[in-house]
């Protein structure tokens, strides 16, 4: 008997198509479930995903009105447009100036006798040494370069602060020289060194000399600084740009002899438009909560989220710290947001805001204010200032104990006593090692000084030295009569605070009574914060470990040693806020908890599709065997059949033999 080749050939019925529409239907329903579940897991992704994201919006406007700064925003008029004022709000405090200009700073512009041609013509051969501040550079001229422009071009290499020109006046050529910063520091000084041996006369290179005693070159503009009276107190400054006269506050200077008023004020209406930014925040995250959680009387259905405990966390924990009364604000004038016209639709869950009240209270109780959004530490010791905290920082008062104030490091010459004395190229150079990480070195103008100007000069020299100013750091210089010396000492504080002499010239210990010394380190505060020790570093002291007063920080500016009274910390709503928030979002918050656990749920379902598809193969390998052996069997008794057939067939009589 032949074997069967194809699903179906022995009985015409087990064939493939019944084995698809068995195996379809075995499929079916597990599918539909699959697919039901993945897209609500999908669906409820997104939903979180959404919330999440409603709610990461809320950090940031909270996040402004949690620091200090946001909440004491200022501006700044001027009556006068040529007294331009800028402002740091963050610094600023509320008053009225009265800023007359006596003078504008200018720079210095020098002009040299006429040439007949700016190329051609030679002017000596030497060297000059240009002098433009502390700076100083020394200018070869020579066969290559000795004519007008050639100086004016080594002049503008040399980049020492001044810059060359050459003019045609028409009746020939005149070099001018102007020094590129305003103020009487950077006034140009200029020593000949000629070679036809007269360093004084106008013939030759000397014909540009110009300094304290020969004065061969034309000023046709002075040097000034900038004077200009400020409620009647003169400053004095090197540009037309008025900084660190009062805290906040820029001018910048265009005209002489003008007076202006200018008026810092609190801009409470910009305070408010940070407070509303905050509340459109947070109504739209009640909006998102209400589509993805709430009832739809129309539908008869809820949302994706109706009922989810995670929302209702959500919902709980800012409810409860925008209605609740803020830890240390009992007894203030302004306890919670009630209290600054900010309240609570109970019906839609949103927030009202009546901007009137707000800024009448942020004028009236502004610490308070303050204090309600942002975090704040309270002294009761003028010199113990809070400075911050960190997520661990519980609200609370914290008693503080300091066992050793902090200190400033810094040198002190010998006794030279108290005549004065001469600055020249034997004693003007010092170089100091500031703090233990910033190399100075300075260079004294040449004269004579008393012991005070003497400390006054280096103080100057030191201020304007690049490498403090963009580190940071300082050194005061001061002459102690007593002791006949000069001390430096550094503006830092603490035990990295400190100012070596690293190198002077021949002179300076007989005449300033300076030599390489290795100056005194300072101390740091030390002490401890409700009964902690806690850690000091210059002025500043802080907390570490796991306490409720972990992470605070507090700066002792000054006072004794001994119990220093107590520091009350409170968190404000912006602070809690943000911390909140960052809980609920960040890494191993309880949205990314619940959203991780749908992707878990995810994995699960492509898990169980594969286990399907391999238990969908089985069954139907399973029916294609029994399919095939029936369809063999049904084949067999076919043939039978027919063979039985066949025999009757024969065994039958003829017809025509009847």
């Amino acid at each position: 008997m032949a074997g069967i080749s194809s699903l179906g050939i022995g009985s015409g019925v087990l064939n493939s198509d019944l084995v698809d529409q068995l195996v379809t239907a075995e499929r079916k329903p597990a599918t539909q479930r699959l697919d039901f579940n993945q897209q609500r897991t999908e669906a409820l992704i997104s939903a979180y995903g959404t919330l999440r994201s409603a709610i990461t919006e809320l950090r940031l406007p909270m996040r402004q009105l949690s620091s200090p700064e946001g909440l004491k925003s200022f501006s700044a008029t001027s009556s006068n447009e040529d007294v331009a004022v800028t402002l740091d709000s963050s610094k600023a405090s509320r008053g009225s100036y009265t800023v007359q200009v006596d003078s504008l700073a200018q720079s210095q512009s020098l002009a040299s006798g006429t040439w007949d041609s700016k190329d051609s013509t030679t002017i000596g051969t030497g060297s000059l040494t240009v002098f433009v501040g502390s700076e100083s550079k020394n200018i070869a001229i020579d066969g290559t370069n000795n004519t007008l422009q050639g100086l004016a071009d080594a002049i503008n290499e040399a980049d020492i602060g001044a810059t060359a020109g050459i003019v045609d006046t028409g009746a020939g050529f005149r070099l001018v020289l102007s020094s590129e910063e305003t103020g009487t520091d950077n006034a140009i000084s200029i020593s000949v060194n000629d070679t036809d041996g007269n360093n004084t006369d106008t013939a030759g290179l000397s014909a540009f000399a110009f300094n304290g005693t020969v004065q061969n070159l034309t000023e046709t503009v002075a040097a000034k600084d900038a004077v200009v009276q400020v409620n009647g107190i003169s400053i004095t400054r090197q540009s037309n740009t008025i900084e660190n006269v009062i805290d906040g506050l820029t001018f910048d200077l265009k005209a002489e002899g003008i007076t202006s008023t200018v008026k810092v004020s609190q801009d409470t209406g910009a305070v408010a438009d940070r407070v509303q930014t905050f509340l459109d925040k947070f109504n739209t995250l009640q909006q998102t909560i209400q589509g993805l959680s709430g009832y739809n009387a129309e539908s008869g259905r809820g949302g994706l989220l109706s009922g989810d405990s995670t929302v209702r966390n959500v919902q709980n924990q800012l409810r409860g710290m925008l209605t609740g009364i803020v830890p240390g604000l009992e007894d203030a004038g302004v306890r919670s947001l009630a209290d600054v016209g900010i309240t609570t639709d109970y019906k839609t869950g949103q927030l009202a805001f009546d901007r009137s009240v707000f800024e009448e209270q942020l004028k009236t109780y502004p610490d308070d204010v303050v204090a309600l959004f942002a975090e704040q530490g309270r002294s009761s010791d003028s010199q113990i200032e809070f400075v911050g905290s960190n997520l661990n920082t519980e609200p609370g008062e914290y008693k503080v104990n300091i066992t050793q104030i902090a200190t400033q490091g810094g040198v002190s010459g010998t006794n030279v006593g108290t005549a004065s004395v001469t600055i020249d190229a034997n004693n003007d150079a010092l170089t100091f090692k500031v703090d233990g990480s910033s190399s100075v070195s300075i260079q004294l103008t040449a004269g004579t000084y008393t012991r005070d100007a003497l400390a006054q000069e280096i103080q100057a020299r030191l201020d304007e030295n690049a490498v403090l100013s963009s580190s940071g750091q300082s050194v005061k210089v001061a002459f102690d009569p007593g002791a006949g010396a000069l001390t430096f000492t550094s503006g830092a504080f603490g035990s990295e605070s400190n100012v070596s002499i690293t190198s002077v010239d021949t002179n300076s210990a007989a005449d300033l009574g300076l030599s390489v010394t290795s100056g005194t380190a300072g101390q740091d505060v030390a002490g401890t914060i409700n009964g902690q020790r806690a850690t000091g570093e210059g002025q500043v002291l802080f907390v570490e470990g796991a306490t409720a007063a972990a992470g605070m920080q507090v700066r002792v500016t000054g006072g004794s040693t001994g119990a220093r009274g107590s520091i009350s910390f409170i968190e404000g709503i912006g602070e809690r806020a943000v911390n909140m928030v960052t809980d609920m979002v960040g890494a191993g918050g309880v949205l990314e908890a619940r959203t991780d656990s749908l992707q878990d749920e995810l994995k699960e379902i492509a898990e169980q599709r594969v286990q399907l598809e391999d238990r969908i193969t089985s069954y139907r390998e399973r029916l294609v065997s029994q399919f095939s052996a029936a369809d063999a069997l049904i084949s067999q008794l076919n043939s039978t059949r027919d063979y039985v057939t066949q025999q009757l067939a024969a065994l039958a009589p003829n017809k025509r033999d009847n």
